[in-house]
This record gives structure tokens, sequence and C-alpha cells, in this order.
């Protein structure tokens, strides 16, 4: 992936970020190009060594095949319950650890779907607001929409279940129009 400044991209610990710089570094007299990125939701300034892009998992902000990727997992069955809430409890922070976007968008549902059938754990709410600050900033930003627009149409593809689905909103090419080709 070819990075430029202002470029949005989404780093897989701390979601949308904008390319603020890309600059050199002497470390140990290797001189490394690095990737200054502004978290879009904390404002954290990161660096990630250019070399290190793919591996550290940066990528593009979501296109519409791959938003509508993300509401299949939103509609898809939840994933089988364990009774014991530590062991979720650790279940769920094994796959939201991974970085993949779509573990935490199966993470995101089964939580949504328990807290409607049951109390959540204070610690299963927290992770539930954790594991959906990022996507619904992602969501807001490929189609275009608010923060809140964005979190209604999470829950909406949550509680619509595998068998109805709602239509999705184009992708809004606006906010990634200073993206590189993927």
């Amino acid at each position: 992936m070819n990075f430029i400044e202002g470029q949005t991209i989404v780093h897989p610990h701390h979601g949308p970020a904008r390319v603020q710089s890309i600059t050199t570094r002497t470390i140990r007299k290797v001189e490394s190009r690095y990737l200054i990125l502004e978290i879009k939701e904390t404002n954290l300034i990161v660096g990630v060594p250019m070399d290190q892009a793919q591996s550290v998992g940066l990528r593009a902000v979501f296109n519409q095949a791959e938003v509508e990727r993300l509401f299949e997992v939103f509609r898809a069955p939840s994933d089988p319950e364990e009774e014991q809430w530590a062991r979720r409890t650790k279940d769920a922070q094994e796959n939201l650890r991974t970085g993949d976007i779509y573990a935490a968008a199966a993470v995101v549902r089964n939580l949504i779907r328990r807290r409607s059938r049951s109390h959540l754990s204070p610690m299963e709410k927290s992770m539930l607001k954790e594991a959906q600050k990022p996507l619904v900033t992602e969501i807001g930003l490929s189609l275009g929409i608010s923060a809140d627009q964005a979190e209604t149409l999470l829950e909406t593809q949550v509680g619509l279940g595998e068998d109805q689905h709602e239509d999705i909103p184009e992708v809004d090419e606006s906010p990634l129009q200073q993206t590189a080709p993927r």
C-alpha cells in the first residue's frame, strides 16, 4: 500500500488515522522512513516504520464491498456462548487482540445480542464500548455519515439477524479522495 500525507487509513488497534507526515528517523545509525499517524478518535500521535506497515496491519478505509461484508458479520448468527463469564470475556479479549476488524465485529455482535437477552457484566460493558468505537468510526468514514448514524446502523444490522437485511448506504468516496491505490 502506498501512503500520502493527509490520507485516511486504519490502524488495527487504534482505528482510523490520518497520515500526518512521512519522516526519516535515524536509529542506531540506520535511517528508516516512518509514517506519523494522528488517530482520529483520540488525537494520539503514533509512529510506524513504513517497512513494517503491512505487518502492523495498516490498511485503507473500507470500500462498499468491505462495508457489506462487515454488515454480514453483524447479521450472522451469534457464536456459541460460554456459560462462565470469565471464559467468555477471555475469549472475546483474545479475538479483539488479533486486530482483525471482522473478529471485532463478531465480538460486538455477540455482546449486543447478549445485552438484549440479559445483563452484561461491567467488564463486558466496557469491552463492548471500546470494541464498538473503531467500528462506528470506520462505518461513519466509509459511508459519510455521523457517528450517531453509524452506531444506529450497526445496532440495526446486529438486530436484523441473518435472514433479513436493510439497504446499506453507498460508500462516500469524499473522505477517501486522498487515498492511494490499494
